[in-house]
């Protein structure tokens, strides 16, 4: 016999409900959750035509403009945003700063924090110069009052801080437990459908850098930014992940200093140096961005066991990519202990810079300096070969702006822009022939 199923609903606004609950997370009505088919509620929306009488979409500036770019050109009404980052790295800074910034331009912000008091929250606001009474402050540890203070106040901006210190008291689990996460995004992802105010939910990560919490929380919000940098040099990067209304992987630099946050000009904190054996420059991809970096390595012999140690860098394609590097050009860097790191603090993972990687390593075990004013842009295979990367095009002019006058690439690549030659190659041994003592250099394009 089949399992007769229960339907739940509130009688207040017909939102219908998995299990029994005595708050309806859409409307805050008490006990109104009953048995039976949704009851025909006033508050039903209409059904409206897709495209008639379309509204202009509306952005609210965050008052930082690499914010707006990494968020598709500044936050949707309407939508929620989640920023990620480890403790400690200035999340709270960021959304305090974009709060302020929002109320100077004449929104009205709401900031609700479950993780410091209003007294913490008030000393930091006077460390940022944040007018006094330009941001309003709840306690953020209910959920019940957070919905009851946003329909109250009816703010343009609204900021949790954090999402994992939230509690719904019809959740039997602690708070930032998985079931209390996914209740309590599910409610502010309604609220701002409901009420068209912008939601910024500050979220915590786990040990291997992951958004902690169900994956459900990245399926219910909008827009995914994670925010990390070295806390050594102050270099912060916030770095756009899923963007329902924008390009995905577009980033911002910022700095972090004693007044807090200020934006900065990324490929000008990142310019590389040149000459110096043991460094080659990388043309990576942001977004729709492209710069220049320098990646590092360091070759020492030793008579122990050989250590690798990267930083900024994959470590497992660092590996790789010195393995085939030693093969390729006989390095014996089996007996050597090898380093390898980013400037400026910037992670640096995609495949487009292996041959820079493999240039800086050769370049360090041999003691030769690449070529003056040269960048590495391709990618390796195991057997040698120097593949193609997408989005060459920026690459090469990202390269030029940077003062590069050559590029290695792999071969086939697109035209050069004015004042940089092309080096086709095909394998790695022909890219860094002078790190071998040769003479001879591959094929030149103008």
């Amino acid at each position: 016999m089949a399992k007769t199923k229960v339907l739940l609903a509130c009688r207040e606004c017909g939102r219908s409900v998995g299990q029994w609950m005595g708050r309806c997370p859409s409307c805050a009505a008490w006990g109104s959750i009953e048995a039976g088919p949704p009851a025909e509620a006033t508050g039903t929306a209409p059904i409206l035509s897709l495209l008639d009488d379309q509204q202009d979409e509306t952005r609210l500036s965050s008052g930082f403009p690499g914010a707006d770019r990494v968020l598709g050109g500044g936050l949707c009404r309407g939508s929620v945003v989640l920023v990620a980052g480890e403790p400690g790295i200035g999340k709270s800074t960021l959304l305090l700063q974009v709060a302020g910034l929002v109320a100077a331009a004449g929104g009205e912000c709401l900031y609700a924090s479950g993780e410091e008091s209003r007294g913490q929250v008030a000393a930091r606001a006077r460390r940022l110069s944040i007018a006094e009474k330009a941001v309003s402050f709840i306690p953020g540890r209910d959920l019940p009052d957070v919905l009851a203070s946003v329909r109250q106040a009816r703010p343009d901006l609204l900021i949790v801080d954090s999402i994992q210190a939230l509690r719904d008291p019809d959740q039997s689990s602690l708070p930032g437990g998985p079931s209390q996460v996914r209740a309590c995004a599910d409610a502010l992802v309604g609220l701002a459908k409901e009420r068209d105010v912008t939601v910024i939910l500050a979220g915590q990560v786990t040990k291997v850098g992951e958004v902690a919490g169900p994956r459900t929380l990245e399926h219910a919000v909008d827009v995914v930014c994670s925010f990390d940098g070295d806390a050594r040099t102050g270099l912060r990067v916030l770095a756009g992940g899923k963007n329902r209304f924008g390009a995905e992987g577009e980033v911002a630099w910022f700095e972090m200093s004693a007044s807090g946050l200020t934006e900065v000009d990324g490929a000008a904190r990142l310019s590389p140096s040149q000459g110096e054996a043991g460094a080659a420059v990388a043309v990576l991809t942001a977004g729709r961005r492209a710069l220049a970096v320098e990646v590092q390595a360091l070759v020492v012999p030793t008579d122990g066991p050989p250590r690798r140690h990267v930083s900024g860098l994959d470590p497992r394609r660092f590996n790789l990519v010195a393995a085939v590097t030693d093969r390729a050009l006989g390095l014996r860097l089996s007996r050597a202990e090898v380093y390898g790191t980013a400037a400026g603090g910037l992670q640096v993972a995609e495949p487009g810079t292996d041959l820079a990687v493999a240039a800086a390593v050769a370049s360090a075990a041999s003691g030769r300096p690449p070529p003056p004013r040269t960048a590495f842009v391709g990618e390796i295979a195991l057997t040698g070969a120097v593949r193609p990367t997408p989005n060459m095009a920026a690459r090469l002019a990202a390269a030029g702006a940077a003062g590069m006058g050559s590029v290695v690439v792999p071969a086939g690549a697109v035209d050069p822009p004015t004042g940089v030659t092309l080096t086709n190659v095909r394998h790695l041994r022909d890219a860094l022939f002078w790190a071998t003592g040769a003479k001879q250099a591959p094929d030149q394009r103008f």
